[in-house]
């Protein structure tokens, strides 16, 4: 169900039996010479609404800019500023809560936005708002990933572009797939500057490579996409699955440890005979 297409009656139908929710987050940012700038928000909302699909729960519209600062040498990338992405989106969330959801996933197909959306889980779980968590689609399936690709890579690498030329194969340069491979970097383990010392001395892509990407594109193609994306489906139905089996008393916060026994810590009222502290 996505919500966007619903009228208000029906919407009010849904939060009468369900208290699911599903908020699909990406970028638009730069994905080397092959891949649109669309990249993260077209994996997000297509395993969004796939799942959706599946299960019947509400999907949210996409939220289509997130936090890529570090890709903003490359003509085209946007991005907004951590904390403001994480006040839209804890507001979006508590939108939801407002209308009777009490748990939601974060479809997120962005690395830069994993840390953001987890924090922002965070505080709405730790006001007891409401129940979130971050999924990211290839951590849900890293076995699948790793096995499909010789030379795999973080970003704009194959994997990528498998799902790609799977969801949108008219949005994939494929003439430029062997540029895409030739210009990056194909083995991650010949960056001789992503650590020194067990310090990250890196802050933007370009300092690691010279078109933005990653891994080897020419391994990638539509079946492997189809797979991957299968697998990621399915890995999420069952997160939302568990998630709406749950009791929400046993996924918000537990509550403060008591005292310990005979400790002599005053309660709130004072801790004389006459109140005084």
């Amino acid at each position: 169900m996505y919500v966007a297409d619903r009228t208000w009656p029906e919407l009010g139908e849904y939060v009468a039996e369900e208290s699911v929710a599903i908020v699909p987050l990406g970028s638009t940012e730069q994905h080397g010479p092959h891949l649109p700038l669309a990249t993260d928000h077209l994996i997000a909302e297509g395993l969004a609404r796939e799942a959706a699909d599946r299960t019947g729960f509400l999907c949210t519209p996409t939220v289509n800019v997130g936090v890529s600062p570090h890709h903003r040498q490359f003509h085209g990338t946007m991005w907004v500023d951590a904390p403001v992405f994480r006040d839209y989106v804890e507001s979006m969330t508590r939108n939801l809560a407002y209308h009777g959801i009490d748990r939601v996933v974060f479809v997120n197909a962005h690395g830069g936005n994993v840390e953001h959306l987890r924090e922002v889980g965070r505080r709405l779980r730790d006001d007891g708002t409401i129940y979130a968590v971050e999924w990211m689609w290839d951590e849900s399936i890293p076995e699948l990933v790793d096995e499909a690709f010789e030379f795999n890579g973080p970003h704009g690498g194959p994997k990528e572009t498998a799902m790609i030329q799977h969801l949108a194969p008219e949005l994939v340069r494929d003439d430029k797939l062997a540029a895409a491979r030739d210009g990056g970097v194909r083995d991650v383990d010949d960056v001789e500057f992503l650590e020194r010392y067990g310090a990250r001395t890196f802050y933007d892509a370009i300092e690691n490579s010279g078109n933005g990407v990653f891994g080897d594109q020419t391994d990638a193609t539509p079946e492997i996409g189809e797979r991957l994306f299968e697998a990621a489906a399915d890995q999420l139905v069952r997160l939302l699955q568990w998630l709406d089996d749950q009791r929400i008393d046993d996924l918000l916060a537990p509550a403060h440890v008591d005292p310990q026994p005979g400790s002599r810590r005053p309660d709130r009222a004072g801790s004389g005979a006459d109140g005084s502290r």
